[in-house]
């Protein structure tokens, strides 16, 4: 039904679109140079034209949204890198970029897993963003994000290098290439130690669940109970299995064509720096701003549309 009301919704952005292009073709040959408020109707469709413009140009950009599972809910994992204490701040500060972007985008975010640093930031988070084309928009974050800046943790103010990674997954359904045996899990159960529901730090009710063939680990803890953070582990794990044998397909052509094999935790993909000057580069797109504030106020709109097309070429 979800998907039913998504495509009802496209197929009438497009039809109104469409209808606004005839109407204003009729409107143009309506209007004469000779009437005596021809600059007033001309400028009133120049108008029309140009927020027309911005209508085609949404209407364009879903058409980007062509693989297989970019209309899925995402699920987004936050990991501190290189960079000690500043890293762990620079995890915290991506983490608030996406849960920025999910709310201009109308989107529904749950902190499944969180592990907060002991000094500041965070070591890793977990986050289900909930949606229409929640890992099309995101699936572009996925890789490692470099800051450059001066470290608020340093009493001499140097300049520090940060590295934090992020993870983008799909949620999916039940498919033959994920089905787990319930006897390859294994479970343990602990005591919740970050913000949640009643059940934090009294029961032990945040869930691991490790999948044994594989060692896949996946978690949760920020569910009311003990069930719910099973489910949630649960469907975090399928998408992680999921991406396994994406990727294991993916190396098996590349061996067949006899390319190298390049490891994703060493891909630089966008840089940030704050000092000696101000610029965001995406390394892949080549698209670059220096209206750094914007960025992290979750304003990712240009690296998604970037990212998209670049996957057209």
């Amino acid at each position: 039904m979800q998907e039913l009301e998504s495509l009802k919704g496209e197929v009438l952005a497009f039809k109104e679109t469409e209808n606004e292009v005839t109407e204003l073709l009729d409107l143009s040959q309506l209007i004469s140079e000779k009437s005596r408020d021809y600059e007033k109707e001309k400028s009133e469709i120049e108008g029309k034209v140009s927020e027309l413009e911005k209508r085609v140009s949404q209407v364009e950009f879903h058409i980007l949204f062509s693989e297989k599972y970019d209309r899925n809910d995402a699920i987004i994992s936050i990991y501190s890198g290189a960079g000690g204490v500043d890293a762990q701040d620079w995890a915290e500060m991506l983490l608030r970029m996406y849960l920025r972007f999910a709310e201009k985008k109308g989107l529904r975010v749950r902190i499944l897993d969180e592990t907060r640093g002991q000094e500041g930031g965070i070591k890793n988070a977990t986050l289900e963003v909930v949606g229409p084309y929640s890992y099309g928009n995101l699936k572009g974050e996925s890789g490692v994000h470099r800051l450059v800046r001066l470290s608020p943790y340093n009493a001499k103010s140097l300049r520090q290098t940060s590295f934090a990674m992020a993870e983008v997954l799909p949620v999916i359904a039940e498919t033959g290439e994920v089905a787990i045996d319930p006897k390859d899990l294994r479970i343990d159960v602990y005591r919740s130690s970050g913000p949640g529901g009643q059940g934090v730090n009294t029961t032990d009710s945040a869930v691991r669940i490790t999948h044994v063939p594989t060692g896949i680990v996946a978690a949760c803890q920020n569910e009311r109970s003990q069930l719910q953070n099973r489910e949630q582990a649960l469907k975090i794990l399928k998408a992680k299995l999921h991406k396994k044998y994406s990727e294991e397909r993916e190396r098996e052509k590349l061996e067949l064509k006899g390319e190298p094999v390049s490891a994703e935790w060493g891909s630089q993909i966008r840089s940030y720096v704050v000092h000696p000057y101000k610029l965001v580069k995406d390394h892949r797109t080549k698209f670059e701003t220096t209206d750094v504030e914007s960025v992290f106020a979750g304003n990712l709109e240009n690296f998604i549309e970037a990212y998209l097309k670049s996957l057209k070429k």
